[in-house]
């Protein structure tokens, strides 16, 4: 990989740890402890929404955000062939 290759690649790499950080921080902190009372006010699977997102909702999308990091670098390992197949 040229070194310009590999500048884009980090780039890209940092851009999508960036992006699935803040989902995850808005998720966690915002939903879960900031703006708890206020959803709170909603319910879901019999639980105010507040509650949910700082027991249930931060660990779920934790999760989902683990599978979607895992797509979004093996695309991009495939895009710069330097995918391990």
């Amino acid at each position: 990989m040229t070194s310009k290759n590999s500048k884009v690649y980090w780039r890209t790499n940092l851009k999508y740890l960036s992006i699935l950080l803040l989902i995850w921080f808005t998720v966690s902190f915002l939903f879960g402890i900031v703006l708890a009372e206020t959803l709170n006010q909603f319910y879901f699977g019999g639980f105010p929404l507040g509650f949910w997102f700082a027991h249930q909702g931060a660990i779920y999308t934790f999760v989902i955000l683990i599978f979607v990091y895992v797509y979004l670098m093996n695309r991009l390992d495939k895009k710069f062939d330097v995918d391990e197949t």
